[in-house]
């Protein structure tokens, strides 16, 4: 993160609480609402990409979901899907009210977790003018049924009774039992993936983001484990950039390929790498494609953008 960047911390109301993000105020008159992967908080899941966003001129708008990070809510270290998409909803309303932002030139960004997020609320918000899903996980029980043939049977036998407990344990009250987002095979945590366990290595080198708790409580495991987001977009209407990578063992390449062939107007970019190479040796070749998409789409005259738009809907 270049420590030169000028961005502010920010509130947005939500469910009662708040969401905490970063602003970085634009130039362009582009807004790019930006939040992290699941259990992954706002700085070492965006700063790389918000500070070259910021750089080319765009507004960010970067956040952590209710009960991560800085933000209000609890229990905390949940992870609720629907309780996430609200927040994406009030995320941007609020950057729609920022004085330097055009609200017909919002994006969304989001990788895997975030990145399935960003199929859901596109589908729901035809009005964005694009929308980014980096490494998105578009079908959870593909991604399940891979990832466990990755972890040792004790282990996800030990993972399945914690998941139970703390299922039990939010019935009545109790505060969340946690797992790490990931670990070394045997070792009982959300994910044990080759590339799944570099997540630390890539997000937060040399220890950056001391304060991101790397746990997840274990009873939100299975809304991710069932959750589809890919089948929505069908109904996605704005602009779309799906960019995966092709040996991605964590939320897997091909599912999201073929969510990306039913989106009317989808475009896909193929990396090579894992779940994090976008954020390792392929970040050059990440942030280029992403920064081209949206300069073509965030960018360009509204009579442009409106033609566009009715085309894809021809």
């Amino acid at each position: 993160m270049d420590t030169s960047v000028i961005r502010e911390k920010v509130r947005f109301a939500v469910g009662g609480t708040y969401c905490a993000a970063w602003h970085y105020p634009g130039t362009n008159g582009g807004c790019v609402v930006m939040a992290a992967g699941g259990g992954v908080t706002k700085e070492p899941g965006t700063d790389p990409f918000a500070a070259r966003f910021h750089a080319a001129g765009f507004t960010v708008l970067a956040f952590d979901y209710r009960c991560l990070g800085e933000s209000g809510g609890g229990p905390r270290q949940t992870v609720r899907i629907e309780d996430q998409l609200d927040d994406w909803q009030a995320a941007i309303g609020f950057a729609a009210a920022l004085p330097e932002t055009d609200p017909a030139r919002i994006a969304l960004w989001g990788f895997s977790l975030s990145g399935g997020h960003v199929l859901r609320v596109a589908a729901r918000n035809p009005h964005l003018a694009a929308a980014i899903a980096q490494t998105p996980n578009t079908d959870g029980p593909a991604a399940a049924r891979n990832a466990g043939s990755y972890q040792k049977p004790l282990a996800l036998l030990r993972l399945t009774a914690r998941i139970l407990l703390d299922a039990a344990g939010a019935l009545l009250g109790r505060r969340p039992l946690l797992v790490p987002l990931a670990a070394e095979p045997g070792t009982v945590a959300m994910l044990s993936t080759p590339d799944g366990v570099k997540g630390d290595e890539a997000l937060n080198p040399g220890n950056r983001y001391p304060q991101w708790n790397q746990e997840i409580a274990a009873r939100s495991i299975p809304g991710i484990a069932l959750y589809r987001p890919g089948r929505v977009t069908p109904q996605v209407r704005s602009p779309l950039l799906v960019l995966v990578c092709d040996e991605d063992r964590s939320v897997l390449s091909e599912p999201a390929v073929r969510a990306a062939g039913r989106a009317p107007r989808a475009e896909v970019v193929r990396l090579p790498g894992g779940h994090y190479a976008p954020f390792m040796d392929q970040h050059e070749q990440a942030v280029e494609a992403e920064l081209a998409f949206l300069r073509r789409h965030l960018l360009a005259p509204a009579a442009d953008r409106t033609e566009a738009r009715g085309a894809g809907r021809s």
